[in-house]
């Protein structure tokens, strides 16, 4: 009889361990998970990144943006939802095609400037008491001003902290 109850407690362990490594569970998880993630649009096509171009490559007569059901207001200047129906709104490649003239005319009373920049002069090569900025790591005399390899040995310059005291 005690041999009864131990076979019975055995099955019983064994039903139970094999109900618990189902993947019921993981399945579902997963399948929520999926879910969550953000779903591309319905009427995109394309899984490619699109670009903005430069205003200056655009018509400004054509909307970037217009909805798929041609509702009247249904436009707009960047990605959305279409205010009258709610629907994605799909990308207009009008607008990119007809670009507006290569050199158009600069608006005297917003003129554009172009960014200069002041050359900066080459790093001393020995500060105001004789230190090398940049000294040969095999203890050559002399050194240099910049990172780059010993004229002596040919070994890699090594930055010297005692050239900013």
């Amino acid at each position: 009889m005690k041999s009864f109850y131990l076979l019975t407690f055995v099955i019983a362990c064994l039903s139970l361990s094999l109900i618990s490594c189902q993947n019921g569970d993981s399945d579902k998880i997963r399948n929520e998970a999926r879910q969550s993630l953000p779903q591309p649009p319905a009427n995109d096509v394309t899984a490619a990144p699109t670009t903005t171009p430069t205003p200056a490559a655009t018509n400004s007569n054509e909307p970037h943006y217009k909805c798929p059901n041609n509702c009247a207001g249904g436009t707009s200047d960047a990605a959305g939802s279409c205010s009258v129906c709610g629907t994605t709104l799909a990308h207009n490649q009008a607008y990119h095609n007809n670009p507006q003239p290569a050199n158009p005319t600069i608006n005297p009373a917003s003129p554009t400037t172009t960014p200069t920049t002041t050359p900066q002069p080459p790093a001393a090569a020995q500060n105001a008491a004789g230190v090398y900025h940049y000294t040969c790591s095999a203890g050559c005399a002399g050194g240099a001003g910049s990172a780059g390899t010993c004229a002596t040995c040919g070994g890699a310059l090594a930055h010297n902290p005692a050239y900013h005291n």
